[in-house]
């Protein structure tokens, strides 16, 4: 009754079937993992964001990176701006996905430690980009600004390659190593998205707040992947009962051979 699944073409699909069912429940299985890996980054920055300000010098120093339970944490410094030596931050885009640049300003502590400190995006204000671009200028003399402490950045995390031979005053990432070297300063490691005191006239752009990750896209996902798996069976018998329905329909019709005259 069952014969013709032994044919080529039945043995096959039945192999692709059997491959499909644990192939799609890994598939299940890692999405899973994403959403519990999205899940867990989420908890860690809004634990983040919503702890009470510290001060910078409390999660961070010279050389030290910072991790990701620190990241976004709000921190607070005293010190003055030092916009002689402030650079910008290439190829940065804002909420509205307008290339431009991020300022990059470092802030001398009262103890003569460096912070760098992200104040925000500014156009660019050139179809070259080679000439350094007029910025805003910070509060002057001494301060309290607070902001969100982040990770140096790397090619590795970002996507962004480190180029060379860039414009004067001009950098591709944020990275406290490389402006320790180029300001001959002690860094604290990482750097800080400002968020007070607030620019003058909107300018230049604060960065907004993290948002969060969509780990219930990843949950989606993953029963998605279990439902395909559950119908994979389902359909290979659905098959197997139409083939034989056909089958046996074919031989119901099929008329008899007539029978050889005799003279």
């Amino acid at each position: 009754m069952y014969r013709f699944l032994l044919s080529r073409q039945w043995v096959i699909l039945t192999l692709v079937a059997v491959l499909l069912i644990p192939t799609m429940i890994k598939l299940g299985f890692w999405q899973m993992h994403r959403y519990e890996e999205r899940t867990g980054r989420n908890d860690l920055v809004a634990h983040a964001l919503e702890a009470s300000p510290v001060p910078v010098e409390s999660l961070t120093a010279p050389g030290e990176k910072i991790t990701t339970r620190e990241r976004y944490r709000t921190v607070t410094a005293k010190g003055s701006f030092d916009t002689d030596r402030e650079v910008v931050v290439r190829r940065r885009t804002d909420g509205d996905d307008n290339i431009g640049y991020h300022v990059l300003t470092p802030f001398v502590l009262n103890d003569g430690k460096v912070l760098l400190v992200n104040r925000g995006w500014i156009p660019s204000d050139g179809p070259s980009q080679t000439a350094f671009p007029k910025i805003p200028a910070p509060p002057r003399g001494e301060l309290t600004l607070t902001g969100r402490l982040m990770p140096d950045e790397t090619t590795e995390a970002s996507g962004i390659k480190d180029l060379e031979g860039l414009p004067d005053r001009q950098i591709m990432l944020i990275n406290s190593e490389q402006q320790a070297d180029r300001l001959d300063a002690r860094v604290l490691g990482g750097y800080v998205v400002l968020k007070t005191p607030e620019p003058k006239n909107d300018s230049p752009k604060a960065i907004g707040r993290p948002g969060n990750e969509n780990a219930a896209l990843n949950f989606a996902y993953a029963i998605q992947w279990w439902l395909f798996t559950a119908a994979v069976p389902v359909g290979w018998w659905f098959l197997v009962r139409r083939e034989k329905r056909d089958r046996e329909t074919v031989e119901d019709v099929e008329p008899a051979e007539p029978e050889p005259a005799t003279v």
